[in-house]
């Protein structure tokens, strides 16, 4: 792997992991670093450029889907309710 390719996979990786450390919920942060991780470990010996290439553009597109991710889940905190007269009496 060339050098410059070898920076953008370690500095994807690492955009990848910030990403998904930003996940609210225990569940999907786990589920998610763990798919990336392992993502990344099957694909170490790459060697195939054109292959390399595919790989690091479904990266990209995996990382703008945890970012959008990130944002929606984290937004949704679910509707606010006004209490009513009956439970302001209480």
């Amino acid at each position: 792997m060339a050098s410059s390719s070898r920076t953008q996979v370690i500095s994807l990786y690492r955009m990848l992991i910030r990403e998904c450390k930003k996940f609210p919920s225990y569940n999907y942060r786990t589920y998610a670093l763990r798919r990336v991780k392992d993502g990344f470990r099957e694909n170490r010996n790459v060697d195939n450029p054109k292959m390399l290439d595919h790989l690091l553009s479904q990266a990209r597109e995996n990382l703008a889907v945890i970012k959008r991710q990130g944002r929606t889940t984290g937004s949704t905190a679910g509707p606010q309710t006004q209490p009513t007269a009956s439970q302001e009496t209480m």
